[in-house]
């Protein structure tokens, strides 16, 4: 893989980004309080708004390709307005989710329907539905949460500090979890979580830079990997859409690829913007971008556009 396209007039540091789940679009969030549009199969910048009064943290579309989900990072306290369900195409606020007491650190979108999760600093999930402003319901938790949908959107996964994970049933999670992981030996909180596109495998990544691969059935931990620390940010890691491998940055500023069903290192990239805190696999792309203060899309060594592809073999 190599860097195709470099986009660095953003105003700060990137501070999320997403793919849309059937369109070639990618959507990101930064210091700057912008929102940037990106069709990634021509490499091209295609809208920017700005978002002086809230400011812009988690983001994720909807089904829609011009719809966002963006979290608040401003006026959380006299506003309460931690959420907004927003239209790119006329930079109009569509709604206002409000309940979170503090700033939202992970945000995901169902697969299937309307609804989606959000988990703050509150120590709180909520369950959201976009076409109401109610909170569809709560659960409330120890730590820091990190959420994610399977890609079926009939289980959720909720991580939290102690490298405990919860397995819900989206049709009936009032209920409680189904069942419970525990990543044994590190105490760390967990930054973000992920399902691989087969279902099989979940993947944590934690403050103190580990990287875990769990049996998404069993919740055995199938490898686990150590990254050079990285001060004031936090790392990102991503499933290959064939679920083999998996990708990350480093505190040292560069990026990592491991096949997790023989767990080895089989790539390792040089990367010219510093530690990446964004790190994200097209959904239908054999392409992936890494960010921090500037957005990189990567490509197949060729040279040749990013083609649709269902497997992708990291190579050097």
């Amino acid at each position: 893989m190599a860097i195709g396209a470099v986009f660095s007039d953003f105003g700060g540091k990137i501070r999320s980004v997403g793919f849309h789940r059937t369109d070639d679009l990618l959507v990101t969030s930064s210091e700057d309080d912008s929102l940037r549009l990106f069709d990634i199969a021509n490499a091209k910048q295609m809208k920017i708004t700005y978002h002086k009064k809230h400011g812009t943290d988690r983001v994720c579309f909807t089904h829609h390709p011009s719809s966002l989900i963006c979290s608040s990072l401003y006026n959380l306290e006299s506003t309460g307005e931690s959420l907004r369900y927003l239209s790119m195409y006329d930079n109009r606020i569509l709604r206002y989710f409000k309940g979170h007491k503090d700033r939202v650190v992970s945000l995901c979108m169902s697969p299937i329907n309307d609804s989606f999760m959000s988990g703050s600093l509150d120590r709180s999930v909520r369950l959201w539905d976009l076409r109401v402003n109610a909170c569809q319901g709560i659960l409330h938790l120890r730590g820091r949460p990190a959420v994610a949908y399977d890609q079926q959107g009939l289980v959720f996964a909720i991580a939290m500090e102690g490298g405990a994970v919860k397995l819900f049933d989206s049709r009936c999670y009032d209920k409680g979890p189904f069942d419970t992981f525990l990543v044994g030996g590190d105490t760390a909180e967990v930054n973000d979580i992920k399902f691989s596109n087969d279902g099989k495998s979940m993947l944590l990544t934690t403050t103190n830079n580990n990287i875990y691969v769990l049996d998404a059935y069993r919740g055995e931990k199938k490898c686990g990997f150590s990254l050079e620390a990285s001060q004031g940010t936090s790392i990102e890691a991503t499933f290959t859409p064939d679920g083999k491998y998996v990708l990350s940055g480093s505190g040292d500023g560069t990026l990592h690829a491991w096949n997790i069903e023989n767990p080895s290192e089989v790539a390792r990239w040089e990367n010219n913007i510093g530690v990446v805190s964004c790190l994200k696999w097209a959904p239908r792309r054999a392409m992936f971008v890494a960010a921090s203060t500037a957005l990189t899309f990567w490509i197949p060594n060729d040279g040749e556009p990013p083609a649709p592809a269902d497997e992708q073999l990291p190579s050097q």
